[in-house]
């Protein structure tokens, strides 16, 4: 049973991926689900639910940007505003989310760079991320994760639709309920994760991406 725990959609400024799309691609890779977690929205996660399957499941999710960096909310129902990193941290739990750093340690990236005092702010640590530039990135996330404790999550952090399914977590294959599902994350109960780095220019598509739909 495997999850993308992150990918974003049309919603972001940054990608033109349909919600139904990421659906179709997801199923076509295999996959058991996604997370869909637009910047500073939920809306394409809403709409990529209504695809869900019985055998197919979709996340509403969002990639936050707080005053210390951007911070992935899971398993949300309302729309939480960019603010400082202990408000939107609270808002995440308040609505029954997990609190996630994504690619944290990247430093060409506006990721949070924790800090040991800063571990009892999150649920867990995205540990591997394709698009980070460097593997040494990730490995410092799961260096963090291990010394806090934290369970692990991992995603393709995909833009365009060939770059979903890049990495994943892989759950019991009896985890089938979306409540099941933020449970073994919650207490990595059988959460294992795969990944591979993607091609570096697809952030620079991303970029270019962008900065036409600014000046359009």
């Amino acid at each position: 049973m495997r999850y993308d725990m992150h990918t974003h959609s049309k919603y972001s400024p940054d990608s033109m991926l349909e919600p139904r799309a990421i659906v179709k691609r997801g199923r076509k890779r295999g996959l058991a689900g996604v997370a869909v977690t637009d910047h500073n929205t939920i809306k394409g996660g809403l709409e990529a639910k209504r695809y869900e399957t019985e055998d197919f499941k979709v996340i509403v999710g969002s990639e936050i940007m707080t005053d210390r960096g951007e911070i992935i909310g899971l398993f949300l129902n309302e729309e939480v505003e960019p603010k400082e990193l202990e408000v939107v941290t609270e808002e995440i739990r308040e609505q029954g989310g997990i609190v996630v750093v994504p690619h944290p340690f990247d430093r060409i990236r506006p990721g949070l760079q924790p800090s040991d005092e800063d571990a009892k702010f999150f649920d867990c640590i995205e540990g591997f991320n394709s698009r980070c530039l460097f593997q040494s990135y990730n490995k410092r996330a799961v260096e963090f994760a291990s010394r806090h404790k934290l369970p692990v999550t991992a995603g393709s952090d995909a833009h365009f639709g060939w770059e979903i399914g890049n990495a994943f977590i892989r759950a019991n294959a009896d985890t089938r309920s979306e409540e099941e599902l933020r449970r073994d994350i919650l207490k990595n109960n059988g959460i294992e994760y795969e990944g591979r780095l993607s091609n570096p220019l697809n952030q620079c598509l991303s970029k270019v991406l962008k900065i036409w739909r600014r000046v359009c």
